[in-house]
């Protein structure tokens, strides 16, 4: 039986029903009719609810699109596909003092995501937890007095994810630094991509007195000799906009504290090397980083760079380039005279 007919018809013919001497009844007919009355007047909401459809399809598609190509300010630069790139498993957890061929794994994938984890010699060390301590803050969310430094199967997921790093300023320089005070990350950017993440340390936001040493040319040291004052200060990194000015090699006293290959952006203030890296704000307002990244840092940043220092209150253009809070002399710093003793030495005539 043939009952093929046009969408386009309005009505039924009784003569189109014949095939093979098979006749359609009155019953048969009539419901054709009643359901061909039915697909008429569903059929106008029919197409438009396929339409709304297209036009919701379409509006999500847009917006996706126009969110992966905006990075907001105060949002984590970072964006993730979560599409694996490799399939290796973490059979256990890594902890810091662990060695394997998993550690080396954990090492490489960090490094090819920028994350500096010092050498990559399977051994899970110092460098490589304040690598995961950097992922964790900036990749995962994880709030820095909650970063653990080790890597669970589910981190290593995430690790293994397509995770692309954007900057959160189109900056007036080829190379800039940015900032990021809340999760204590900094990064590296070069043409829009980054050339290293690491952990930091800035300013612990407290006053302090101490005697610090000062080396030649140094602030508050015109001499050619090592000095030592009582100085007080209060130890606060400055959020807004800079750019690098100047630069010591080598191992440097100032008045904020020891420092390793500084560069400096805000008088005083420099990013510089120190052995101790904490989790937590711990410097005099400069900025500490790895050993292990300071010592290539002057390397691939120049003169005039700009650096974004992000407080997450206000954006760094509301702050324009504020000053650090000046030092001043300790009131109740003493120097104590160092004096040689005299020896006294017995002349015993033959």
């Amino acid at each position: 039986m043939d009952d093929n007919f046009s969408d386009d018809d309005n009505f039924f013919d009784q003569d189109e029903f014949f095939d093979e001497g098979v006749l359609f009844d009155d019953d048969d007919l009539d419901q054709l009719h009643e359901q061909r009355s039915l697909y008429d007047r569903w059929r106008p909401a029919l197409t438009a609810f396929a339409v709304l459809l297209t036009v919701v399809a379409i509006s999500v598609v847009t917006n996706s699109d126009n969110s992966d190509s905006t990075v907001s300010d105060t949002s984590v630069a970072t964006e993730s596909t979560n599409v694996p790139l490799v399939t290796v498993p973490l059979t256990r957890t890594i902890k810091p003092g662990m060695k394997g061929d998993d550690v080396l794994r954990v090492q490489q994938r960090l490094a090819a995501l920028h994350f500096d984890p010092g050498p990559q010699d399977s051994v899970f060390g110092q460098n490589t937890v304040q690598a995961v301590w950097a992922f964790e803050k900036l990749v995962m969310s994880t709030p820095r007095e909650r970063a653990t430094g080790v890597v669970t199967p589910s981190t290593w997921t995430i690790m293994q994810s397509d995770i692309q790093i954007k900057p959160r300023r189109d900056a007036d320089t080829a190379t800039h630094v940015e900032v990021y005070l809340p999760e204590q990350v900094m990064i590296v950017f070069k043409d829009g991509a980054p050339l290293v993440i690491t952990h930091i340390s800035s300013g612990s936001n407290e006053k302090w007195c101490e005697e610090v040493a000062i080396s030649p040319g140094e602030d508050g040291n015109s001499t050619d000799a090592e000095i030592k004052r009582g100085i007080c200060g209060e130890a606060i990194t400055p959020p807004g906009i800079f750019y690098f000015y100047n630069r010591h090699q080598g191992m440097r006293e100032s008045k904020l504290g020891t420092m390793y290959n500084p560069v400096y952006f805000n008088y005083n203030i420099a990013i510089h090397g120190a052995i101790l890296v904490p989790l937590k704000p711990a410097s005099h307002g400069c900025i500490r980083i790895p050993m292990s990244v300071a010592r290539y840092f002057q390397a691939i940043v120049a003169y005039g760079d700009r650096v974004y220092v992000f407080d997450g209150v206000k954006e760094p253009e509301e702050y324009g380039s504020p000053v650090p809070p000046f030092d001043k002399p300790d009131p109740d710093y003493t120097t104590v005279p160092t004096t040689i003793p005299q020896t006294t030495i017995a002349v015993t005539t033959p």
